[in-house]
């Protein structure tokens, strides 16, 4: 099996006067998926991931699953466009304050039509709702190309990266 070298990147922001909305969509909402089941969740992380070579969440029985979802510093957000869901994300808090969004993706049939700037806004001023002292996330060259810039433009700004080996 071959393999190839990855670069992620840690993305972080440290004050909410940082966020850089993106234009604003007519008739977009974050729904709270309360309680987000194992079912749901492996639908939405499969639909987002699949191309971008999502897998460790995979590999976690229902149990697993389960028991992470209803761990009370994590919390599962669908976007939704003129009322059909577009995309999800997730964020976890930590105990130091930091709030990571630990997932963050659109639908295949949503990329391109200019949502994932009103979808990081939310996601982002969400993790700041939650009482964040910051908000980070990490991205990586097996991401969508135009992901790394969806986060600066935010106003995200890089503080480490590392490479690793993947699978291809």
């Amino acid at each position: 099996m071959a393999s190839t070298t990855v670069t992620r990147t840690y993305l972080r922001m440290a004050r909410p006067d940082a966020l850089r909305p993106a234009r604003a969509l007519p008739d977009a909402t974050v729904s709270r998926l309360d309680p987000c089941t194992p079912a749901r969740y492996r639908e939405l992380y499969g639909a987002v991931g699949r191309d971008w070579h999502w897998h460790d969440r995979d590999a976690w029985s229902d149990e697993r699953l389960a028991e992470h979802l209803a761990d009370p510093s994590v919390t599962v957000y669908v976007f939704m466009v003129e009322g059909r869901a577009v995309g999800y994300f997730e964020l976890q808090q930590h105990d130091d304050g930091d709030v990571e969004l630990a997932y963050f993706g659109l639908f295949p049939a949503e990329i391109g039509k200019g949502i994932g700037g009103a979808m990081l806004t939310a996601a982002t001023k969400t993790a700041w709702q939650l009482g964040a002292t910051s908000v980070w996330l990490h991205t990586c060259t097996l991401d969508h190309p135009h992901a790394i810039e969806n986060y600066r433009a935010r106003g995200f700004e890089e503080y480490r990266a590392e490479t690793y080996e993947a699978s291809a």
